[in-house]
């Protein structure tokens, strides 16, 4: 997908920003034209209209992540192709805003950034932590890590706390790993425990979201199913008991009184509808695979 997007430039953010929320925002009504246009006729012009009003909301996720230390304006841009990416997928006929399916995306386009340019391990970033960190590799006696009276005696000459002493010793001995190690095809990296290998998020994966959501739909349509083949009575004390909206079990006596039956009777017809209940269940989940 091509289109003619304002052009970012770093040094002059503030312009970049301004001009984006100038940009007029869409109605439900425009929005749902546009993408239907989008995906019927592959109408490029309706999908820059899109992607052209949902700008802003990049620059404000973009935002929330300034504190990784990488440039605004590269998570600006990252987070415009998520954009793009989610007005390719996006569907009007689920009656969602585009925005509430693009957040994923552009998160997701701006979390592989971060991951792929951001030094996880930053030595000194500070003033302080940069006279520490130079005392510190000139008072070491040797390549061993320090022991507590010479933390304890760095600490005092210094007059810094020893906490701060053990981190900056942690920063030098520590080794950085690559979060996605990129080996020939004649290196063998089985052996390599980088974050790749044990670090997945998933949360704001779209497709996934949509099949768990699409999951639950289907649990939820499969119990209403199994329910109705209830009789009316035992559809109730199976409601009253596990399905109340507000997650309070009916005690079985109070059920016993409105029935006027025994609470043991209660209990029973209750055994019998869940057995039921998983019959049925198990019946209609086979038709569906």
């Amino acid at each position: 997908m091509t289109m003619n997007l304002p052009v970012l430039k770093t040094h002059n953010l503030s312009a970049y920003i301004k001009s984006v929320y100038a940009v007029p925002l869409l109605s439900a009504e425009e929005e749902r034209e546009l993408a239907e246009r989008y995906r019927d006729y592959e109408d490029i012009e309706a999908a820059q209209r899109l992607v052209l009003s949902n700008l802003r909301y990049v620059v404000q996720i973009a935002n929330r992540f300034m504190g990784y230390g990488l440039p605004l304006g590269d998570l600006i841009q990252e987070g415009n192709i998520g954009l793009m990416k989610a007005v390719k997928r996006f569907d009007p006929k689920r009656n969602i805003r585009l925005v509430s399916f693009a957040v994923h995306w552009i998160r997701a386009d701006i979390y592989d950034f971060i991951l792929k340019n951001w030094k996880i391990v930053r030595v000194a970033t500070t003033k302080a932590q940069r006279k520490l960190f130079f005392n510190l590799r000139n008072r070491r006696q040797s390549l061993d890590p320090m022991t507590e009276s010479e933390i304890k005696q760095l600490a005092s000459d210094l007059d810094v706390p020893e906490k701060d002493v053990r981190q900056m010793e942690v920063r030098m001995t520590g080794t950085e790993v690559s979060f996605n190690p990129n080996c020939s095809e004649d290196e063998d990296c089985s052996f390599v425990s980088a974050p790749e290998q044990y670090i997945e998020d998933n949360s704001y994966n779209p497709e996934l979201n949509y099949e768990q959501k699409q999951t639950e739909v289907e649990r939820n349509d499969l119990l209403m199913n199994a329910l109705d083949e209830l009789d009316d009575r035992s559809r109730d004390i199976i409601v009253q008991r596990w399905l109340n909206e507000d997650a309070k079990k009916a005690p079985l006596r109070e059920l016993a009184d409105k029935y006027k039956l025994s609470a043991e009777r209660i209990r029973q017809i209750e055994q019998n509808a869940m057995l039921k209940l998983r019959n049925s269940l198990g019946e209609y989940e086979q038709l569906s695979t």
